[in-house]
C-alpha cells in the first residue's frame, strides 16, 4: 500500500472544490444578459476547442470507437447538457447561493444511488446523514412555501432538482463506465463537443433571435471564465479524481462549493443570507459529512 501522499490528487480535489464554488457566481453573472443555453453552448464549445488544440499538439486526437463514444455521449447528456444546462437556467430565477445549497444535496443522492447499484453498503451512519441532510432542505422551505406561488422561483427550483439528479446519475455512470479510457482529455473533448452541439440547437430553439448587442462584457467574461476554469480545468480534475477515489468521496466537495458560492453571492451580488439559510446550509453540510466520514484505520506494523 502506498504511504506517500498523491499530490496530483490533492491538487485536483482542491481545484474542483474551489473552482466549482466560484462557477455559481459566474453563471449568475453570465445569464444577466446572455440566454442560458447560449451560455452553456459557449462554455462547452470553447472548452472542447481547447481540448482539441491540446490533443492536436500531443498528436492524440482520434476516433474513440462507437462503444466509448456511446459512454461519453451518456455522460455528456447527463452532466453537461442536463445538469449544467438546467443549473444555468435555474440561476435566472433563484440566487446563486440557494442554487449551490440545493446542489450540496448531490452527494446524498450519489450515496443513495451507489447503494442501489451495489457500489456502497447502507449503514446507520449513512441513513442518519441522509436524514440530517434532507432536514436542511425542509428548513429552507419551512417558511418559504409561499415562494412557490412565484412561478419563476418554482421554475428555478424545479430545474435545480432535475440538475442534481442528472449530476448524481452522471457521476455514478462515469465512475462505473465512462472513465475506463486512460485519455481523460480525449474523453472530455468528445463530451464538451457533444454538449455544445446539443446546447446550440436548444439555444436556437428557445432563443431564436438573440440580441448579441445586449450581451454585456461582464456576462461574456463570466462565460469565458466558466469555459476555461469551470469546464476545462475543473472537469479534467474531477475526472482525474474519479479515477483514484470513489464517486461518493469526490462528491463531498459539494460542501466546499456551497460555502464558497454562498459567500461570493453575499459579497459580490448582495444576496441575502438569513439565519434559517445558514442553519439549513449547516444541516446539509453536516449530513454530507456524516455520510462520507470514515475513521482512519490503525495499521498493524
Amino acid at each position: 500500500m502506498k504511504q506517500n501522499l498523491d499530490y496530483k490528487l490533492i491538487i485536483a480535489l482542491a481545484a474542483v472544490g474551489i473552482v466549482w464554488g466560484t462557477t455559481f457566481l459566474g453563471i449568475k453573472v453570465a445569464v444577466e444578459t446572455i440566454p442560458p443555453w447560449f451560455v452553456t453552448s459557449i462554455r462547452q464549445g470553447l472548452a472542447g476547442l481547447i481540448m482539441m488544440i491540446i490533443l492536436l499538439f500531443k498528436k492524440e486526437l482520434k476516433w474513440i470507437g462507437w462503444g466509448n463514444f456511446k459512454q461519453q455521449l451518456i455522460a455528456s447528456v447527463l452532466m453537461l447538457v442536463i445538469a449544467n444546462g438546467f443549473t444555468t437556467i435555474a440561476e435566472q430565477n433563484i440566487p446563486s447561493g440557494l442554487a449551490s445549497v440545493i446542489n450540496a444535496l448531490t452527494p446524498i443522492l450519489i450515496f443513495l444511488g451507489s447503494i442501489m447499484f451495489g457500489l456502497q453498503k447502507m449503514s446507520l451512519k449513512g441513513f442518519t446523514g441522509v436524514i440530517i441532510g434532507f432536514s436542511g432542505v425542509v428548513f429552507i422551505f419551512k417558511d418559504g412555501l409561499v415562494s412557490f406561488l412565484d412561478v419563476n422561483y418554482r421554475t428555478g427550483m424545479m430545474f435545480m432538482g432535475f440538475a442534481i439528479l442528472a449530476w448524481a446519475a452522471g457521476t455514478i455512470y462515469t465512475k462505473t463506465h465512462a472513465n475506463k479510457s486512460k485519455n481523460i482529455t480525449l474523453n472530455l473533448f468528445y463530451q464538451f463537443t457533444i454538449a455544445s452541439c446539443i446546447q446550440l440547437v436548444l439555444a436556437s430553439v428557445f432563443s431564436p433571435n438573440p440580441d448579441f448587442s445586449s450581451w454585456s462584457s461582464r456576462s461574456i467574461f463570466a462565460a469565458l471564465y466558466l469555459s476555461i476554469f469551470g469546464s476545462v480545468i475543473a472537469f479534467f480534475c474531477y475526472n482525474y479524481a474519479l479515477k483514484h477515489v470513489t464517486a461518493v468521496q469526490v462528491s463531498i466537495l459539494s460542501y466546499i462549493n456551497t460555502i464558497i458560492a454562498v459567500f461570493l453571492g453575499w459579497l459580490l451580488l448582495d444576496e441575502v443570507i438569513t439565519i434559517d439559510f445558514i442553519i439549513a446550509t449547516a444541516l446539509i453540510i453536516l449530513g454530507v459529512f456524516i455520510v462520507n466520514y470514515k475513521k482512519k484505520e490503525k495499521k498493524v506494523v
